[in-house]
């Protein structure tokens, strides 16, 4: 499994869910083929390790790497094992690659993510500002076309407006207009609420990037001497 190509697949998966916005049948799509290379990613980091520290093991997870590597009694691959888990930790705390991970999560125990919502927000976000779901007419999933998606919008925009800037005016916070909102796809997922799918997916990509150029420094520096 090569890792730059799964990492070359993560983007143009990402050209591909900015194309669909805010459709969220297609998005839906292409957000779980997104995932899909994401965990695609995460065994060829461990199928690298295997061979790097020469463990034979068939399966690429963190789990039979570490109780391949306890049987063998190879300190150095053990060491990467524990180190990698506590950096994945460490990389998975934040809102977006912790949303990801859940993600992932549920692709891999075989459910299927929860339904995607359309909603209006402010291009420039305050603490607290809302979203608007947007609801449409869909069959099988579908809506009609993009069309039915921007008729729905108009209609509910000088509502959103409203809400966010009575919001904002108690606050002090500058107030917006039509031209200053956006409208994309969110997901709710195991207590993260309302996030932008384009947004985590673009910000994951760059975070996977940097744990596979940590993962194979690591790696020279427990096999330099070996």
């Amino acid at each position: 499994m090569n890792i730059e190509k799964e990492i070359e697949e993560l983007e143009s998966i990402l050209k591909k869910i900015k194309q669909f916005e805010p459709d969220p049948y297609y998005v839906n799509y292409y957000f779980n083929s997104y995932l899909f290379s994401v965990n695609n990613a995460y065994h060829g980091i461990f199928e690298e390790a295997n061979r790097d520290f020469g463990l034979f093991i068939r399966e690429y997870t963190k789990d039979v790497f570490l109780e391949k590597a306890t049987e063998k009694n190879d300190q150095k691959a053990f060491s990467f094992g524990i180190w990698f888990e506590k950096k994945y930790d460490e990389y998975h705390q934040s809102d977006y690659p912790n949303f990801i991970k859940k993600c992932c999560k549920f692709q891999n125990d075989g459910k299927r993510l929860p339904k995607v919502k359309i909603m209006i927000s402010a291009k420039k976000r305050y603490v607290n500002d809302p979203n608007q779901e947007i609801i449409c007419n869909m069959k099988d999933g579908k809506i009609g076309s993009k069309e039915e998606i921007q008729i729905e919008i108009r209609k509910q925009l000088p509502i959103f407006l409203e809400i966010i800037n009575y919001k904002r005016n108690n606050f002090n916070e500058p107030i917006i207009n039509k031209n200053q909102v956006s409208v994309s796809t969110f997901l709710d997922i195991d207590g993260n609420e309302n996030v932008d799918i384009l947004e985590a997916s673009k910000n994951y990509l760059s975070v996977l990037k940097k744990i596979v150029f940590e993962v194979r420094e690591k790696i020279k520096e427990l096999t330099r001497w070996s």
